[in-house]
């Protein structure tokens, strides 16, 4: 068994997952703890023993190969198995941690959760890093396949994890419009005749997906006058903060977005599609301190439960 595995130094998919994550090999070497030059020694030895390049200079940073983009997740995966399973998973303390957690995540989740979620790590681990990815597809399993530690998004209400996977998740919420402030055509109330009669923001992330407001404007025989089509939510708040366009969103995302931009948001005119906010995880890190740790901010994030004191720290005497 493992004969591959036989020929090659284990330790050098340490190597390989820094420099893929850091991508520079002096980073790499520091955050191993080794010196550059053992470190470019290693990655010899593993280009020998992959009979691949792995990583090519690109100016000043070290771009992997097609093989090593390949090999990159199964890598981190794989190397995070082993430490859940031979350290002590018992154990965590934020406050001197270095981990990085991976996330995938919606658009209109990482406006939604990330802010709070991200304040709360800033004040309690602050060396812990985050990664966030966009999402492949919407798909919790798809993301935590190709690497993921957890995926963040809005599922319809009922829907059921994949097996395999868990779930956190917030209170069922509806969607909202927003508008400019001083809309000349919408006043105290936003009427259905007025909703249809405007032109209309739509985020797409995916090609070929239908919105759930479009779906439920469908089961009326209605439909919506899009404008624009976006692949991501991040300039919809300024056009339409600067237009007389509208767009409809989860609420929780359209509060953040209101908060950045001249915007006012109205109910939606018609019975409102239901979402849940989820954070989802493989369940084979169920038992890991750092996954446990991250899970209950998750759980506190997503159920709107408010923020503990930063820890305290000791001032500088210099």
């Amino acid at each position: 068994m493992h004969a591959h595995l036989r020929r090659l130094d284990l330790n050098l998919l340490l190597v390989f997952e820094a420099l893929h994550r850091c991508g520079s090999v002096v980073t790499a070497a520091a955050d191993l703890s080794m010196s550059a030059s053992a470190f470019s020694h290693a990655l010899t030895r593993l280009r020998g023993a992959l009979s691949d390049e792995l990583f090519v200079r690109d100016g000043s940073v070290m771009r992997p190969t097609a093989r090593a983009e390949a090999l990159a997740a199964g890598i981190a995966q794989a190397l995070q198995l082993l430490t859940d399973h031979i350290g002590d998973a018992r154990t965590f303390d934020p406050g001197s941690s270095a981990q990085t957690f991976v996330f995938a995540a919606t658009d209109f989740t990482s406006f939604a959760l990330l802010p709070e979620l991200i304040a709360r790590v800033e004040r309690l681990a602050p060396g812990v890093r985050l990664q966030v990815l966009p999402s492949l597809s919407g798909n919790a399993l798809d993301d935590l396949a190709a690497g993921a530690h957890f995926f963040l998004g809005f599922s319809d209400d009922g829907e059921l994890p994949s097996a395999g996977v868990a779930c956190l998740t917030g209170p069922v919420a509806d969607y909202v419009v927003a508008a400019r402030r001083g809309h000349p055509r919408i006043g105290a109330r936003l009427d259905l005749e007025t909703y249809l009669r405007e032109r209309h923001v739509v985020v797409r992330p995916w090609k070929g997906t239908r919105s759930v407001i479009d779906t439920a404007l469908a089961t009326r025989a209605l439909t919506r006058d899009v404008a624009v089509e976006l692949p991501s939510v991040m300039a919809a708040p300024f056009i339409v903060g600067h237009s007389d366009l509208l767009i409809t969103l989860p609420r929780l995302a359209a509060m953040r977005l209101a908060d950045s931009a001249r915007v006012d948001l109205h109910e939606l005119p018609i019975t409102s599609p239901t979402y849940t906010p989820t954070a989802c995880f493989h369940s084979r890190h169920m038992n890991a301190g750092w996954h446990r740790w991250m899970r209950e901010l998750l759980r506190a994030v997503l159920s709107g439960e408010a923020a503990p004191l930063a820890r305290s720290r000791p001032r500088s005497t210099k």
